[in-house]
């Protein structure tokens, strides 16, 4: 691979075989997840795998080809957790250039308190506000999501929370 603008109008330095002229793009991953509640609580899952073991997050992970964004945080907080859930609207939008990252959250009902952790989790457990464990909390990302959801719950109404972090 050679590193420089390919001749196609691209205006970025790309991979490109010198041999064939093929175009390796390098895109940002989706990372798809949820924010499951019942009742008055949210739903966090304390990491069993790196990055960031032994810390707690919302119920997540890499889209796979082939699903939907939505399809995707189901699955994620289904294999996490297996929690029952009903999904509800797309809520946070995350852009990490840092990693090559976008993280969506969608909120999420749950249906009743079932829980079954999957390999990746150590422990899942509901939490009010005031139980969250913000200092332990795995990825700014978390933290943030869970700031724009409080903040939402206060106001009695749900946006959509676009940011950046660095």
């Amino acid at each position: 691979m050679v590193y420089r603008i390919p001749d196609d109008g691209d205006t970025r330095e790309r991979a490109v075989c010198p041999a064939c002229g093929e175009i390796h793009y390098v895109n940002p991953l989706i990372v798809v997840g949820t924010i499951p509640v019942l009742g008055d609580q949210v739903l966090l899952c304390k990491r069993a795998i790196e990055p960031r073991r032994g810390y707690w997050t919302l119920p997540a992970g890499f889209m796979e080809l082939g699903e939907t964004m939505p399809d995707g945080a189901a699955r994620e907080t289904d294999e996490e957790t297996g929690a029952h859930i009903a999904m509800e609207p797309l809520f946070s939008v995350i852009s990490i250039p840092r990693v090559a990252q976008v993280h969506f959250f969608y909120r999420a009902r749950m249906l009743d308190d079932h829980l079954d952790p999957g390999s990746e989790t150590l422990a899942a457990s509901l939490f009010r506000e005031d139980q969250i464990p913000w200092n332990d909390l795995a990825f700014r990302s978390i933290s943030r999501t869970l700031e724009f959801f409080y903040a939402d719950v206060k106001q009695q109404g749900f946006g959509v929370h676009e940011c950046s972090l660095a």
